[in-house]
């Protein structure tokens, strides 16, 4: 009942079908069940209706699996630090819905994961259980298309891809997700909806990776790489606006490219393009921390020791997720070189990294800015006031282009 599951059930919930949360986290079933919502895009008045209405209840208990029609499985899919794929909760699910599978049941995953994960993980532990596929119950893969405080695309209007492991399959699941999702798209395969939730997360990760290195280059040739981007962005065919930043973050883009990477080399083959955008969005963090060493020697001042204030941690603009986020690399790397830091991010209060180290949020006050050596954006919160940062700042590092439009004070202001 995370960012994926909760959202999906309240899209169900709302059409009259009667829903059931189930998460082995207790204080998220509790929250649940009084209306609160720990996911951004669920407003707690619409969980709350829902909950009221008995349209929606979550619990623990696995047992009731045995009166569901239809089972869906949004579990996490992280990496090991060796950067395999870790399916573990995935068959932990698996495990669970297979004690109580029964004929006539959908069961369907959206967690992404590696072509073949469906049929060659879920399938057989189904099967198990001496029911048959496609005649006794269904299977079908549909990957998550989650876009975190997307103002345009939610849940229920982003077109909806499902691959069954049978034509009925696909048939039975299509008939289930046509009753909250305006569009679904069939395509042929369990292997083939798999694969295009790798490729849009390929896709996005290599043209990032291909902007950065387009920055670093643009660093060296004393270019403006925002100038560059957005003279190129006014041809009207043929390219695609992407951003450089300090790194990539998030739940899906830093990860997922992986998990396709990994299979392959099952298969004796190496998808460099993945390898190399990995590497080079990977050392963003560190370009990042050198403009930080170059600004503070213009003012004459070391790393050790300076004060330093990052402003925004989360992997994106407007949410308070940190999952990946490279502003924890960036100040694991700048505390390991004994600066004093500071945040602030009114959507993540609190955090920790890697070494144990733990900051919380400080409101963005005058004097915060004012006694810093060094202001650092990283991440372009809407709610910012950039004209007021630059104003008060004795130097701004902007990772982001989110200062373009202030026009006093540019003097101040390093860009990537």
């Amino acid at each position: 009942m995370g960012y994926v599951g909760l959202p999906l059930a309240c899209e169900f919930a709302r059409t009259g079908i009667q829903v059931v949360g189930i998460d082995v986290d207790q204080a998220k079933i509790e929250g649940i069940q009084r209306g609160r919502s720990h996911v951004q895009d669920v407003p707690d008045a619409q969980l709350r209706a829902l909950v009221e209405s008995q349209a929606l209840r979550a619990t623990r208990d696995f047992s009731s699996l045995a009166d569901c029609d239809a089972v869906v499985i949004c579990v996490p899919t992280p990496l090991r630090k060796t950067r395999d794929p870790d399916i573990s909760y995935i068959v932990s699910a698996v495990d669970e819905i297979a004690r109580f599978l029964h004929r006539g049941m959908l069961v369907v995953l959206e967690s992404t994961t590696y072509p073949g994960t469906t049929e060659e993980v879920i399938l057989p532990k189904l099967q198990s259980t001496g029911l048959r596929v496609g005649q006794d119950f269904f299977l079908a893969f549909s990957p998550e298309r989650v876009d975190p405080s997307n103002p345009r695309f939610n849940t229920r209007n982003t077109p909806k891809i499902l691959g069954g492991v049978t034509s009925d399959c696909a048939r039975v699941a299509q008939a289930l997700y046509e009753q909250a999702i305006e569009t679904v798209i069939p395509v042929s395969s369990t292997r083939t909806a798999e694969m295009v939730k790798l490729l849009e997360n390929t896709f996005r990760s290599v043209n990032i990776g291909l902007v950065n290195e387009v920055a670093l280059m643009c660093d060296r040739l004393g270019l403006d790489v925002w100038e560059v981007i957005d003279a190129a962005a006014t041809k009207p065919f043929g390219f695609m606006r992407f951003y450089p930043g300090p790194g990539l973050g998030g739940h899906c883009i830093p990860i997922d490219p992986h998990y396709l990477s990994w299979k392959l080399k099952s298969l004796n083959y190496t998808a460099r393009f993945i390898e190399l955008a990995s590497e080079i969005n990977g050392q963003m963090p560190h370009y990042v921390v050198s403009k930080v060493v170059d600004a503070l020697n213009e003012q004459g001042k070391s790393v050790r020791g300076a004060r330093l204030l990052v402003l925004g941690v989360a992997y994106k603009k407007d949410v308070g997720d940190v999952r990946e986020s490279p502003a924890l690399d960036v100040l694991k790397l700048l505390a390991d070189r004994g600066a004093d830091i500071r945040y602030s991010d009114p959507y993540a209060p609190e955090i920790a990294i890697d070494g144990g180290l733990r900051y919380r949020s400080v409101p963005l006050e005058r004097e915060e800015l004012e006694r810093a050596d060094l202001a650092i954006i990283i991440t372009d919160h809407s709610v910012f006031d950039y004209a007021f940062i630059v104003s008060h700042s004795r130097c701004v590092l902007d990772t982001r282009n989110a200062t373009r439009a202030v026009r006093a004070g540019r003097d101040k202001v390093v860009r990537l």
